[in-house]
């Protein structure tokens, strides 16, 4: 049975089998324009799965409300987090799915449903997560503004109407609109029927709107709405040397600009406007030219000396027009928009204008030198522009069939390597030890487990640096406050995240006592201070609201060790067997009032007994033993929480104030479900869990709460974590070694007629004039998924590439093998976030330059390796023209925020500027 809310607005729910078949099968609905969908917090909605996939109603796994606390930013404003992943933080659920869930379960009090509506946008239709959220104001008034959001999908027309409604503007009065963002000029909302996508208005950018005089004339011949800054005008910098504008998580996309703006044949071009003669409009697998044309602008204003920073947000829009992974403001990867850039500049600037079908030959034993001119020359007859003239190569691709041996040959072009890092077979993994000594904190231990481990391969590990035996320890993740999960040792480490909170405790249970008794006990006795006699507060109570205040739930605030700052709760959980006399040992050791449970029997008995006469009604000689006991210290049993009954008689008791009490309750912490007996007794079997209440004022007044949250770092936390550190030819070496394909991609033999896992190697045939080499450090396997820290030293001249190149034939018409560096992309962070930043050397003057968005710092060769590296940029050095004019020096002089000289030493000047940072 769910749980009923306050509101009383859960409903019976249908089986668990039923519940999971009319939810599967809603979640099969294919999006359609204007349907609503709902974002359900992912550990959640895993919860549920879990749940009614277990089949027994009252399992440990029932979810509890509806609870999406952790997809806000606060729960003040209820505004969404930055960067969430459909799901990893979230899943969507149709509409109707939506309601189900919502009857069945209810949901937190005072948290909005988070609808989302889905839009019909040029290449695709998706649920629109994060809509556009900009600010409005009049021009009579630009401080006073309001945020509103809107639907990409969403005509200029509603936000006009959204204005006059909020600032009380007249319907006849005459009006027009201005959209501005804070680094450029605004820009006339001409068209109202146009959308809010098509006009490019995103996040953050201000919509003015003006309100004719009454002498006819318009505001707008004031400076402050038309104009950039005075600054701005008058600006004159290097070329090139300018930031871009974070418009919301596009650091992926700003660093992968810098660099190419940094890649000289390619800047030059555009900057000479060879490309207007080159635009392909009729190309079916192009973008009408749009994204070249898109690429040209910015680049033209990076280049022109006069900006600071320039706002790439056409760019932007274009690019989600194009490929709709790029739609809206989550964080992506550099190296996959380079990568759709770079296709798409090159299909936009193709000089085929009509590509020829093509049929591919296989080598069939014929000479490398003659299959391979013979697989670039096709290539050239459908491919042919200054993508392919700067960045294409060629390499050898040989599959072996193991069954028949059968060996093909084929010469393919690339655009960039991607080329593996070493995978180190360990990992490292923080966990808090939690032991039953009463004067121990817990304890945060680091351990090198092995990645492709199990539990009890972590167990293991904290083993050696405890002394408990693995076999004793139990292993827990401890989300939102409460159990979120409890792992067996045969499951695999790889379903531990790094971000997790892990706890392991010493689970040897001596007497039957369950370990989270003892937790309640032990652990948190010398949390507490001694009652003094003369402090003891009496209170006089109502039986049935004593019954009530006892059994309200505790679904709010729950965590396994320690007391939480904004509650006064918190749950363990343990199979609880003779609960009541083996806590009665343990309390004794507390000086707790034996009034805190509500029990008005003292008498020891198992639980069995408790259960049993729980409903039982108090006579009236158990009343005058009350009166006798007050006078006792005796300890309070929690198998008794439970003990009063609303309903059978009303009196009036005087008892000493208790400074909690305790009771069963059910993984969530609501005690509503599961009740177990007819008389409305607690199961303890149903009910694995046990609840302690604390007193406010009990609490404030009696326990150290800024003790109970410390712990202690053991001596293995002090120890740098030794990163890897290997050479960028390790890595070309890993990329041009023998491999078997995986199942999931085969290869199908021409001789056996079937899908084989062949054997295939990559050689190097011919190298680019610019090389861009792809650090794959985002590791994705059957066990793990996680990003590489590995540092790979890479050389930022004489990089020489005439080993890796199976061509060995070089004769004095042919280009040299050796490059330096020219720019680089960096990553911060993890999975499923970070910072994306750019080093670059400027084509004109040979300075190295850090761009971090619209921030741009001088940088010394000693900062550019570290391990953020992700993208190299390399230019042969035959192709690389030295500087004309002469770098300048860096100087106090330069523009405040814009160009400054960097102090810090080595490699952590850059990385500590910008690694605490996130979009």
């Amino acid at each position: 049975m769910a749980a009923n809310s306050s509101t009383g607005s859960a409903t019976e729910p249908p089986g668990l089998e039923t519940q999971w078949r009319e939810i599967d099968n809603l979640n099969q609905q294919q999006l359609r324009s204007g349907d609503s969908w709902y974002l359900l917090d992912k550990r959640w909605y895993d919860q549920w799965k879990e749940y009614v996939h277990t089949g027994d109603q009252n399992s440990s796994s029932y979810p509890g409300k509806i609870d999406n606390t952790e997809l806000y930013e606060d729960l003040d404003s209820y505004h969404l987090k930055e960067r969430l992943t459909e799901n990893e933080d979230f899943v969507l659920v149709p509409a109707e799915a939506w309601h189900k869930l919502l009857s069945w379960y209810d949901m937190m009090d005072d948290q909005p449903p988070l609808e989302r509506k889905v839009v019909d946008l040029p290449s695709t239709v998706k649920v629109e997560v994060y809509p556009v959220e900009v600010y409005l104001c009049l021009s009579s008034n630009l401080e006073s503004t309001v945020s509103a959001r809107f639907s990409r999908a969403d005509k200029i027309h509603a936000i006009h109407q959204k204005i006059r409604q909020h600032f009380n503007v007249s319907e006849t009065a005459e009006s027009r609109l201005w959209m501005r963002s804070t680094d450029t000029s605004s820009e006339r909302l001409r068209n109202l029927n146009m959308t809010v996508l098509d006009t490019c208005l995103s996040s953050g950018m201000t919509v003015i709107m003006e309100i004719r005089n009454a002498d006819g004339t318009w505001p707008t011949s004031r400076p402050q709405i038309m104009r950039n800054s005075a600054d701005e005008d008058s600006y004159q910098g290097p070329p090139g040397v300018c930031g871009l504008t974070n418009l919301g998580n596009t650091c992926f996309m700003n660093s992968a600009l810098q660099c190419l703006s940094n890649t000289p044949p390619l800047t030059e071009y555009f900057l000479k406007n060879s490309y207007l003669e080159e635009l392909n409009f009729t190309n079916p697998l192009g973008m009408k030219g749009e994204i070249a044309e898109a690429y040209a602008d910015v680049i033209k204003q990076m280049w022109s000396g006069r900006h600071y920073s320039v706002v790439p947000r056409v760019f932007k829009t274009k690019v989600g027009h194009f490929a709709s992974q790029f739609l809206g403001y989550q964080q992506h990867d550099s190296q996959e928009l380079l990568s759709f850039l770079l296709d798409g500049l090159h299909e936009d600037l193709n000089r085929v204008k009509k590509k020829e079908y093509i049929e591919l030959r296989d080598a069939d034993g014929r000479p490398d030198q003659e299959v391979a001119e013979e697989a670039w020359h096709n290539h050239l007859r459908r491919n042919d522009s200054v993508i392919v003239d700067t960045f294409h190569g060629l390499f050898k691709s040989t599959l072996v069939c193991p069954e028949c041996n059968k060996v093909s040959v084929t010469f393919d072009p690339f655009c960039y390597l991607s080329v593996p890092l070493p995978v180190s077979k360990e990992r490292v993994m923080e966990v808090f030890y939690v032991s039953l000594d009463p004067t121990a904190k817990p304890t945060q231990y680091r351990l090198i487990v092995p990645k492709a481990g199990r539990v009890i391969d972590l167990c293991a590990a904290l083993s050696q640096a405890t002394g408990i035996p693995p076999n004793q320890m139990a292993v827990a993740d401890v989300f939102n406050h409460r159990f979120y999960r409890i792992y067996q040792t045969d499951e695999f480490l790889s379903c531990i995240l790094d971000r997790d909170d892990i706890f392991v405790k010493y689970s040897w249970i001596k007497q039957k006592l369950c370990l989270s008794c003892v937790m309640i006990v032990s652990l948190h006795r010398r949390y507490v201070r001694p009652l003094d006699p003369s402090e003891e507060v009496e209170e006089e109570e109502d039986e049935e609201e004593l019954y009530k205040a006892q059994t309200n739930g505790v679904s709010d605030g729950m965590t396994l060790f320690f007391i939480l700052k904004e509650t006064n709760t918190f749950i363990l959980q343990g199979c609880i067997k003779s609960i009541k006399s083996d806590c009665e040992a343990m309390l004794q050791k507390i000086p707790i009032s034996n009034k805190s449970c509500g029990s008005t029997d003292t008498n020891s008995q198992d639980a069995t007994d408790v259960d049993q006469s729980a409903g039982a009604e108090p006579s009236g000689k158990e009343e005058e033993d009350e009166d006798e006991d007050e006078e006792e210290e005796e300890p309070a049993s929690c198998a008794q929480a439970n003990k009063r009954l609303p309903g059978r008689r009303h009196y009036t008791e005087r008892r000493k104030k208790a400074l909690f009490t305790m009771q069963a309750v059910n993984s969530n912490g609501t005690t509503e479900r599961g009740m177990g007996e007819a008389d409305g007794s607690f199961s303890f079997s149903s009910q694995p869990y046990i609840a302690i209440d604390w007193d406010p004022d009990m609490k404030k007044k009696y326990y150290n709460e800024n003790e109970a949250e410390k712990y202690i770092k053991h001596q293995s936390m002090d120890v740098p974590h030794q990163q890897t550190t290997v050479q960028l030819q390790e890595c070309i070496e890993l990329f041009t070694t023998v491999e078997t394909l995986e199942e999931e991609n085969p290869w199908y033999c021409p001789t056996c007629k079937k899908h084989q896992l062949a054997t295939k190697i990559l050689d190097l045939w011919s190298l680019p004039e610019v090389l861009i080499i792809h650090l794959k450090r985002f590791s994705y396997t059957k066990y793990s998924r996680e990003k590489l820290d590995t540092i790979v030293e890479f050389p930022l001249r004489d990089l020489d590439f005439s080993g890796f190149l199976l061509k060995k034939t070089v004769n004095s018409t042919e280009p040299p093998c050796r490059y330096d560096l020219i720019a680089v992309s960096n990553h911060y962070g993890g999975l499923r976030d970070g910072h994306y930043t750019s080093y670059a050397r400027n084509k004109d003057n040979g300075q190295w330059y850090y761009f971090d968005d619209s921030k741009v710092t001088y940088a010394r060769e000693e900062q550019i390796v570290t391990s953020a590296a992700y993208l190299l940029f390399y230019q042969r050095q035959d192709k690389i023209r030295h500087p004309t004019i002469p770098p300048p020096i860096p100087s106090s002089t330069q523009p405040e925020n814009h160009i400054s000289s960097q102090t810090r030493d080595g490699m952590d000047g850059a990385a500590s500027c910008v690694s605490m940072e996130t979009d």
